[in-house]
Parts: C-alpha cells; sequence; structure tokens
C-alpha cells in the first residue's frame, strides 16, 4: 500500500497520523451502515512531509516562528507568508503526482471535488481546530486540483492556524496536514447539525441549522439560517429565517452567490420528516463515536450526504451516573472559591473527606454535589435553595429556574439528600451548640477551640511519622474519612454561625434604624483569632526583612519555582540570605500548608515552593513602609472601635443595648471563620507527606518514574499500587492528557445529568449602562487600574491596583494588603474574597460573570462595592 494517497474505504482512526483529523472521520463515517459519504481520497502527511523535508528556507523559516508569542501578530504575520509562499512554491514529486492521477481516473478525473484540510491536530476529542485550515468547492481539473492541494498544505500557516496552535500549545513542527479530495455534491439544502444543544449543552437536545445551496453560505456567515431542535423523535422549537442568499456551484468551476427567489426566502427549508429523518442520521453517527458530534451535511435529491463529522469539544462532561434517573449537580468549586481542576488524588481525598461518596460527583476534574434527592422533594428544595443560594446569588438564581420546571423536578432521582441532619456538617448537636454560643458569647470559646486543634494535628503527626506501607494506608483512609468531623466541630461551626449571624444582624438593623448600609464591614477589621488576615500581615514582617538586602530582592524578581531546597541554598548565598531564610522559614512554620487552590492535595503548598511568595514580598516592600504590619492593624483597630462608638451614640438606650450584644460578638466570632480550613489544609499537608514517602518507595522499586505520578490515581489506586508494586504507567499517561483539556474548561455552577447547564441572573436594573453585575461584596467606591491576575504567583501589584480574578481564597489574602479593590468571579457575601475584603476595608463586587475575560489588564476601572457593579472606564495609556 502506497503511503502518499490513501481512499476513504482505507482509513480508519488508527490513520488519524497519516490522514489527520478530518480524514480520519471520513474513513470512520464510511464504515457506518446507512450513511451516505461522498466518495474521496486523502492525500498523506507522508505527502507533506515529504515536500517539506529537503527545503532548506521551509525549516530556516520555521526555526524563525517556533519562538514566538500569541501576541506577536506583525512577526506571526510576516514570517507566516513566507512560509506559505515556500510550500506553493514547491514542485510535487512524481511519486505523489502518479498515485493522486491514479485516484482522480478510479473516481473521474472530470467530476468536481472538494479540496479540504485535515491536519493531525483538527477535529480531534480534545481541540477541534475547526476552520483553521483552507477549504476550496468545486474544483475541476488535475491541474487545479495539484494546485489547490498546494494552497491546503501552504493554509497550515494561516495567521489564525499558527497563533490558535501556540495558544494550545502544540508545536509546529509536530502539526502536519493531509488533504482530502471528496466528490462534490450540488445540494438542495445544506448545514450543520449538533447532536448535543450548543446552547444549553442539553446532550437530550439535537440542533439543526439549514440554509438552501452549498453550506459555505451558513459556515461563512452569509445568510442566516434555519433552526430546529429535535428531542426523542419530536421537534421541540422552529425557528424559520429569512434566506435572502445562497450559494452555488458553477459548472466551469468554483461557486457564485445566487439571490434567492422572494416567495422561496421564507420558507422552511427542510420539511418535518427530513427533519426527523437528520435526526436518526444525526444518533447514529453520535452512537459509533461514542460521544456528541458536530456534522455538516447536504440533501442532495431527497437523499442526505454527510460530508464530515467532528466531536464537539466545548461541552463540559456530565458526571458517569448510569442509574436511569435525572439528577441536579452543582458545583462544589463554587462554594469553595476553587474552580480549577483537580488532578485525580486531589479529586479522591476530598471526596474522602466530603462524607458519602455517592453525594459527591466527579466531572471534568471538579467535584459537584448531586442535589437532586433534594431538589426531589418539597421541604429538600426550600433549603437547598435557601443554603446553596447564600454562597453564590447566581446559583439561588439558577436553582430557583430550576424549580419551575416541575416535569424536570418530578423526574428526579429520589433518596439520601446531601442537604439532610446528620449529613456531613448538619447535625442536631451543631444546632445546640450554636444556640449556646450565640446565648453567651462567651470569649473563650474560640482560644480554646484553636488550642485543642493545634494539640490534635501535632498528634497526628506525631502518629503518622511512625507508620508505613498497609498501616499508613490504613491510618490515612481513617483520618480523610474523619476530617469533615475535625473541621465541622459543632462548637468550631456553631461559632462560625454565631458570628455571621451577627454580621447579618448588624448590617439589616443599622440600616434599618441609621440608614447606614454596611455598616459591619468596618466592625471586622483587625478581629482576633483571624489567622487568613494574620498570614497577611506577617507576611509584611517578612518583607521588612527582605528590603534590608537588595542583592535578595532582586534574586526574588528572577527566582523559578524549583523547589524549597534549592529556593533556601539559593537564597544562602547571598548578602543577608540566612537573616531572609530565618524570617521566611519561621512564616513558613506556621503558614507553609497553605497555597492556591488548597483543597487539592496535590497542589504545591508553599513550604514545597517558597518561590510562590516572591511576587507578594515584592509588592509589600514596593507598597508598604517598614513596620506596615502594625500600622495596618493598629488603623483597623482604631476603625473598628471609633464605628462602634459612632454606631452606640446614635442609638436609644436598648437598641445600643442590643447592637452592643451583636457588635461584641462579631469581634469575637467573625475571625473563626477561616480557621477550619486552615485545619484541614494543616492535616492534609501530614497526609501528603506521608503518600509521597510512599511514592518514594514505588518509584525506587520502578513502579513510578516520579513521585508526582501518584496525583494521577485515586487514593484506592495508590494504596493497590504500593500494595502490589503494580500500575499501568499508560494510566498515568491518559490522565496527564485529560487533565490539561479539562484545565482550559470552565466548569458550570449547575447542570443536569442530560448535560443542560442551568443559567442564574442578576437585577441589572440598579446599575448604569453597560456596568458589570455582580454582588456587593464589600461597601465603597474606588477607581483603579485593573489587574487581571490568574495566578497567585503572578500577583505583582501597586497600591492603587484593582485585583480582578477568577476565585480567592485564603491563600490570597496577602495580596489583599497591596491593593484598592477586588473584582472576582466567584464568590457571595460570605466567601473568603469577600470576608477579607471587608476585614480590609476594600470595595468588592463578586460574582461578576467572565470579568477575567471582559476586563482587560491596565484598564481603568470603577468598583462599586456597595450596590454590587463594575465599570470599564478607559485604556491606561
Amino acid at each position: 500500500m502506497n503511503s502518499y494517497v490513501l481512499g476513504f474505504c482505507e482509513i480508519d482512526k488508527t490513520k488519524l497520523a497519516m490522514v489527520g483529523g478530518k480524514g480520519a472521520n471520513l474513513g470512520e463515517l464510511s464504515r457506518i451502515e446507512g450513511i451516505q459519504v461522498p466518495e474521496g481520497f486523502c492525500v498523506t502527511t507522508e505527502a507533506y512531509k515529504e515536500i517539506i523535508r529537503n527545503s532548506e528556507e521551509f525549516n530556516s523559516l520555521l526555526n524563525q516562528l517556533s519562538p514566538l508569542k500569541a501576541d506577536n501578530r506583525e512577526g506571526i504575520g510576516e514570517i507566516s507568508a513566507k512560509i506559505r509562499k515556500v510550500i506553493e512554491g514547491i514542485t510535487l514529486p512524481k511519486g505523489i503526482d502518479n498515485e493522486i492521477t491514479r485516484h482522480l481516473a478510479q473516481l473521474g478525473e472530470k467530476n468536481a471535488y472538494a479540496v479540504r484540510s485535515s491536519a493531525t491536530a483538527e477535529d480531534l476529542p480534545t481541540a477541534s481546530f475547526a476552520g483553521q485550515q483552507d477549504t476550496y468547492l468545486n474544483i475541476i481539473g488535475k491541474e487545479a486540483i495539484l494546485r489547490h492541494i498546494s494552497r491546503c498544505w501552504a493554509s497550515l500557516f494561516t495567521d489564525r492556524a499558527v497563533t490558535y496552535r501556540i495558544q494550545n500549545s502544540f508545536d509546529h513542527r509536530k502539526v502536519h496536514l493531509s488533504v482530502v479530495i471528496q466528490k462534490m455534491v450540488f445540494p438542495e439544502a445544506a448545514g450543520i447539525m449538533f447532536t448535543a444543544d450548543p446552547v444549553s449543552a442539553n446532550r437530550k437536545v439535537l440542533s439543526i441549522d439549514a440554509s438552501f445551496g452549498l453550506g459555505e453560505a451558513l459556515v461563512s456567515g452569509l445568510v442566516n439560517a434555519d433552526n430546529y431542535k429535535v428531542r426523542d423523535d419530536r421537534i421541540i422549537d422552529k425557528k424559520i429565517s429569512t434566506k435572502e442568499l445562497a450559494i452555488y456551484a458553477l459548472k466551469e468551476g468554483g461557486t457564485e452567490e445566487k439571490k434567492i427567489q422572494a416567495d422561496r426566502q421564507n420558507r422552511q427549508t427542510l420539511t418535518d420528516e427530513q427533519i426527523l429523518e437528520l435526526e436518526k442520521t444525526g444518533r447514529r453517527i453520535e452512537a459509533y463515536f461514542g460521544r456528541p458530534q458536530d456534522i455538516e451535511w447536504c440533501l442532495y435529491e431527497n437523499k442526505f450526504f454527510i460530508v464530515q463529522s467532528r466531536p464537539i469539544t466545548t461541552l463540559y462532561p456530565i458526571p458517569d451516573v448510569r442509574d436511569g434517573k435525572n439528577h441536579v449537580y452543582m458545583s462544589f468549586g463554587h462554594q469553595q472559591m476553587m474552580t480549577d481542576a483537580m488532578k485525580p488524588l486531589g479529586l479522591s481525598c476530598f471526596q474522602y473527606s466530603g462524607g458519602d461518596e455517592t453525594l459527591m460527583i466527579q466531572a471534568g476534574g471538579r467535584l459537584f454535589m448531586d442535589l437532586s434527592h433534594d431538589m426531589a422533594s418539597t421541604f429538600g428544595r426550600t433549603l437547598a435553595v435557601a443554603a446553596m443560594g447564600k454562597v453564590d446569588p447566581l446559583i439561588d438564581s439558577a436553582l430557583k429556574n430550576l424549580t419551575k420546571r416541575k416535569e424536570f423536578i418530578k423526574s428526579l432521582s429520589r433518596g439520601k439528600r446531601f442537604l439532610s441532619m446528620g449529613s456531613g456538617y448538619f447535625s442536631w448537636a451543631l444546632v445546640t451548640q450554636f444556640i449556646k454560643i450565640y446565648r453567651s458569647g462567651d470569649v473563650g470559646v474560640v482560644p480554646a477551640l484553636m488550642r485543642k486543634n493545634e494539640a490534635a494535628i501535632k498528634e497526628l503527626k506525631k502518629k503518622f511519622a511512625a507508620l508505613s506501607g498497609d498501616e499508613l494506608f490504613t491510618a490515612v483512609d481513617m483520618e480523610l474519612k474523619q476530617l469533615i468531623k475535625a473541621i465541622g466541630d459543632p462548637q468550631g461551626l456553631g461559632s462560625v454561625w454565631t458570628g455571621t449571624l451577627a454580621v447579618s444582624w448588624v448590617n439589616k438593623n443599622v440600616e434599618k434604624w441609621l440608614g447606614e448600609k454596611g455598616a459591619a464591614d468596618t466592625l471586622t477589621q483587625s478581629v482576633p483569632n483571624n489567622v487568613a488576615g494574620e498570614m497577611g500581615l506577617e507576611l509584611l514582617d517578612v518583607s521588612d526583612v527582605v528590603r534590608q538586602y537588595p542583592a535578595v530582592a532582586e534574586y526574588l524578581k528572577t527566582v523559578k519555582p524549583e523547589g524549597a531546597d534549592v529556593f533556601f541554598n539559593d537564597l544562602g548565598k547571598l548578602e543577608g540570605g540566612e537573616a531572609v531564610s530565618k524570617a521566611m522559614r519561621e512564616f513558613l512554620a506556621k503558614y507553609g500548608v497553605r497555597c492556591s487552590g488548597e483543597i487539592d492535595i496535590t497542589k504545591p503548598r508553599w513550604i514545597e515552593e517558597p518561590s510562590a511568595l516572591a511576587p507578594m514580598i515584592l509588592s509589600n516592600i514596593e507598597n508598604f513602609t517598614p513596620g506596615a504590619h502594625k500600622e495596618i492593624f493598629e488603623q483597623g483597630l482604631k476603625e473598628a472601635e471609633e464605628k462602634r462608638r459612632e454606631i452606640l451614640s446614635r442609638l436609644s438606650k436598648g437598641k445600643a443595648k442590643k447592637a452592643e450584644k451583636m457588635i461584641s460578638r462579631i469581634r469575637n466570632f467573625i475571625g473563626y471563620r477561616e480557621y477550619p480550613k486552615y485545619v484541614m489544609v494543616c492535616r492534609y499537608w501530614i497526609v501528603k507527606q506521608a503518600l509521597l514517602r510512599e511514592a518514594e518507595k514505588l518509584v525506587q522499586c520502578g513502579v513510578f518514574r516520579k513521585r508526582e505520578d501518584i496525583y494521577y490515581l485515586s487514593f484506592e489506586e495508590l494504596r493497590e499500587a504500593a500494595r502490589t508494586k503494580k500500575f499501568d504507567y499508560n494510566k498515568i499517561l491518559k490522565r496527564e492528557e485529560e487533565f490539561e483539556v479539562y484545565k482550559k474548561l470552565t466548569p458550570p455552577r449547575l447542570m443536569t445529568s442530560e448535560g443542560e447547564i442551568i443559567p442564574g441572573e442578576y437585577d441589572s436594573g440598579k446599575a448604569p449602562k453597560g456596568a458589570l453585575i455582580g454582588i456587593p461584596a464589600s461597601s465603597g467606591v474606588v477607581e483603579g487600574r485593573a489587574r487581571v491576575i490568574l495566578r497567585l504567583e503572578d500577583a505583582e501589584l501597586s497600591k492603587s491596583d484593582i485585583l480582578v480574578t477568577r476565585f480567592t481564597d485564603p491563600s490570597w489574602t496577602p495580596v489583599f494588603v497591596s491593593i484598592s479593590g477586588l473584582v472576582a468571579e466567584v464568590g457571595g457575601m460570605m466567601t473568603h474574597g469577600s470576608v477579607v475584603a471587608r476585614e480590609y476595608g476594600l470595595p468588592a463586587v463578586v460574582g461578576v460573570e467572565n470579568a477575567t475575560r471582559l476586563i482587560k489588564d491596565g484598564q481603568k476601572i470603577r468598583v462599586n462595592g456597595t450596590k454590587g457593579y463594575v465599570e470599564i472606564l478607559k485604556i491606561y495609556l
């Protein structure tokens, strides 16, 4: 078999490297019984490699292109144009020419053909690359076909294709191009069919776009197509558009635009019977490929021909629950302020910690709470909306929207509720403790709880240090399953509830009595026992040490994440390195267990990667004078006391007595809110160290290549690997690839088992036109430069900057001392960013959808933390 040209009948998915995604899919489509695919063949990637192999000019230009970044448009455009010219100028070798001629003779050289590009990084399950390379229609004659094959090869280096590859980390040298030569069909109608609704993501709803003539009019946006929605052999929605133009083939080759007769412009493109027939075809293709498909079709002489099918790569994965019932899944990450993808060990450990694994489900590298059983009952629905809506108003809105769909609610699976009493944190003991603490306001409760937890952590560390092998895994199993009890201690959560309720009471009543909004924001400043707030201030002390030694500061500007040993070794060689090392080690001894996304046990902790602190230390040096820790704390204390006196002085004696009681509870209990999570990450660090010790043994005996390989196993898989000294390494490689895909996905707040994403919405009536709407999380108004920061290690900020990010967890707290305001995509009134912003007196708006995409780094914005919106003012020059 010649490797330069393959007929569709010779192609299947194993030939992907030779014929690219499009070619492989056409070969597979040709094998499906009852599916009609126009005949054709592929000029393989071997032919492409042959024509570029010996071109010195091509390889020289590729060397110039490879280092360029996606934002270097001018450089990409200039070099890409030169590469295209080189490729189009190369004469086809005789062997390739002969093979193409032979296949054309078999199909009919005088026929018209579509000449389509098919890259090896195209139409893949993980990246579609759709539209990145060129397609040519109605090409007639061998010479014209050969010319357009060269154009297709050259289109591998269009500006958009090159930029897309750079953005998706594809090596230009490893992406090759095949060319599909396919008999033209001259259709009466054509279009696109999605076997999952591209708008709602519902896998049960099939969506068809249809217009007259060739499908190019639709793809190019020349016409508005009809749209039909079909579910279970029933048309559930139709939109008939006015279709003024169509593209048709010319006899002599090429295409032309034609105006559609007036009496046909508003006619339904497909009959109802044809729509349902096309749905059956789509479902058959979807079943064959095993995943939702984006399908190009055309209608000729009342027969449907399929000219392409590719996987839909934009859909968020559905949890793998196969009980035949409908389910509702809520993002756990939006509750925890960590929507990044997690590695399998991180997911597995947190599922253990979360209690019932059947109610905490994995999908797309994230965890989702199965609220089906809660939403199925009247009481459960009321509790779910009340409890979950407190954290994120968009979830609140989405849940309320879902409750209106009576038929769907009736179809939900019924069983153990997520929010039932006795599951997770919820218990009568919690209610009892809360009432007791709320009534007494005992100031000794929180310090006693902290002492108790510190002692338990020390005991756990000592216990795990003495264990190994299966004894250790048994102890870890027990620790993970009991962790929810440690962080969900009824007395501890009762203290958190007391502080939270006191904040709500003060805000509500002071606004009612005095007309002042957000009074508690000032009252929460510089509260005692706040482990997150204290962490940010104590890093200022470390910064004060660093500022004394310019060599260390310079080192921190260029330091790379190479581990703690390298970091401190390098530091020790510098003037002042020993003093800085001592200060940092003291800080890490207390806070080194933290990191961004710390609910994922696989994330590197600061104690493992101290360089992550460098940007925050440098920002502190730039923005603060020595001794800022004490100044900031005392200023917050002063403002809180002044606010307390002011409120009490303006109230009647009876109201002042009630208010003073509640202000006291705010000051004594709200600081403990961050402590349970600190306990969790302290315990996680002990578990992680133990598991990494076992990983080292598995590396030494050849089961794994490096310690971090265990991050791609579940806890039970790791336990079994340690017992048997065996594991299929291909699984690790596959999961690494999956994780790279999951990282790029945006998890929905609420979705169903059908894949449908349930939207929520804000009331935008009170905001200026064009403003971005969110939740008023911390009162005040501020204008400044937007700094769009997606990773904590990139957080170099100036005092007037406004942080714009996806989410913040406690590890972001040190950044808050260096900013003037906060905008976050995820969050509610009582989530981390909101609480810390109030404690530091920063205006904040959270829950702003797509903020990191809609706001550009460097824009001047206005944050209205009182009313809950963000205005984009101008670009900084």
